[in-house]
């Protein structure tokens, strides 16, 4: 593949052009750091009663105090940045990132890592309205998505770059998912909810429109069955199979010009290239150990002279494999993954590789007790006979920046 990046992006308005992008107002969505959880979870409670409280469960009260300062200081000093430059800011929770905030809006700026990130993103879903994120605690989290993490510190830098125009636009696909079934209008469940065991509103807030749109669409003309094009749109990825890991997943897949093969495995995730960093790159990520045992074999069974035991070697040929498995965000194809694979007969010859791309990807449950999970966020059922298609429209991309001079990290292979 050459150096040069290729732009999959239609034509963007006038007044997007790099050179005019002149926000007039900004909504910061801000985490909702871990001490103000608690605070919230406890109103009750003093602070040194909050102290003992935590102390009691095994948590660190003077550790999550000090980064939930670490937190708003990278908060308030984008708020005071924006400001400074004459652009009105409104600040808000997670609670309060609702529809009309978004369209008040000129751009949507994150503090906080990569959740906070794909929450904003969950609730964008037009490519003309720009998303920047800081990473407001690079100590703890390495913020893929966001800016660098330089501009953690060096906020005003960025912001000057921003309304300068010394940047490009990044165009991140995502995945589009249309359910086809009987039961695809179920409310779906919140996953961050179970953990959190506080209601966050990050995508339920939507089924209203959800709701809205089910009489709009027309039924499948295949089968007859309901049809929903869901309102969430999957930046990092989609993962299908049973909700229990040790049950195994029993599905029909269509890649492409491939179609209904049968398989069963652990589930099958399809990211997109931005998600090929996440969850898609550790599945399939070699170690070091793998890759040393791997050499071995090789130089046992090839008599090629190998430097299978020295460590730079074997950690350099890792390192090479891995980056293989990043692709660039804006390329418009999903990266699919079948997990643990199980091959029931040697002689079928109905067989799909466990990890390739294809532009749409069409499944059909044979589960029981499964799940379609949007980026880990928000799950909906997925049971016998339910059918789903993932698809990439240029459209659908999400408008993100690349500043000049951070060119991206990786050069991508694929």
């Amino acid at each position: 593949m050459c150096g040069c990046r290729r732009s999959y992006a239609v034509m963007s308005p006038q007044h997007l052009e790099p050179g005019n992008f002149k926000p007039k107002r900004v909504l910061i969505l801000t985490k909702l750091s871990r001490y103000e959880f608690e605070k919230r979870r406890h109103p009750e409670l003093t602070e040194r009663q909050l102290e003992k409280c935590l102390t009691a469960r095994g948590s660190d009260y003077n550790i999550l105090l000090y980064h939930h300062y670490i937190h708003k200081g990278v908060e308030n000093t984008v708020n005071s940045v924006f400001t400074a430059a004459g652009i009105e800011t409104k600040t808000v929770y997670r609670f309060d990132y609702t529809e009309s905030n978004i369209q008040w809006a000129d751009a949507v700026v994150t503090t906080g890592g990569d959740g906070t990130y794909l929450l904003a993103a969950s609730k964008i879903l037009d490519r003309n309205k720009p998303l920047i994120g800081f990473n407001s605690d690079p100590t703890r989290s390495k913020g893929q998505l966001c800016l660098p993490q330089k501009y953690s510190v060096e906020v005003k830098e960025a912001v000057e770059k921003l309304l300068k125009g010394k940047f490009r636009w990044t165009f991140r696909s995502r995945i589009r998912v249309t359910l086809i079934g009987d039961d695809i209008f179920k409310p779906p469940v919140e996953l961050h909810d179970q953990q959190l065991r506080y209601h966050e509103y990050r995508y339920l807030d939507l089924e209203p429109h959800a709701c809205a749109i089910r009489e709009s669409i027309p039924p499948c003309s295949e089968t007859g069955m309901a049809r929903r094009v869901l309102p969430f749109l999957a930046l990092n990825e989609v993962f299908i199979g049973e909700c229990v890991s040790a049950r195994v997943s029993y599905m029909e897949l269509s890649f492409d010009d491939v179609k209904g093969i049968k398989q069963k495995c652990s589930g099958l995730i399809a990211s997109t290239g931005t998600g090929s960093t996440s969850w898609t790159y550790n599945v399939n990520k070699l170690t070091e150990q793998n890759m040393e045992e791997i050499l071995t074999i090789v130089k046992e069974e090839t008599g090629f002279k190998i430097q299978d035991t020295d460590q730079l070697f074997v950690r350099k040929i890792t390192e090479k494999f891995n980056q293989m498995l990043i692709t660039d965000p804006e390329v418009p194809k999903m990266v699919y993954t079948i997990r643990d694979q199980l091959v029931t007969s040697p002689m079928r010859n109905e067989c799909v590789k466990p990890r390739g791309f294809a532009k749409s990807i069409g499944v059909k449950s044979r589960c029981f007790d499964a799940s379609l999970v949007i980026d880990g966020g928000l799950s909906f059922t997925f049971n016998d006979g339910t059918r789903a298609l993932l698809e990439i429209y240029d459209q659908d991309a999400l408008r993100t920046v690349t500043l000049h001079g951070d060119s991206m990290e990786v050069a991508f292979k694929h």
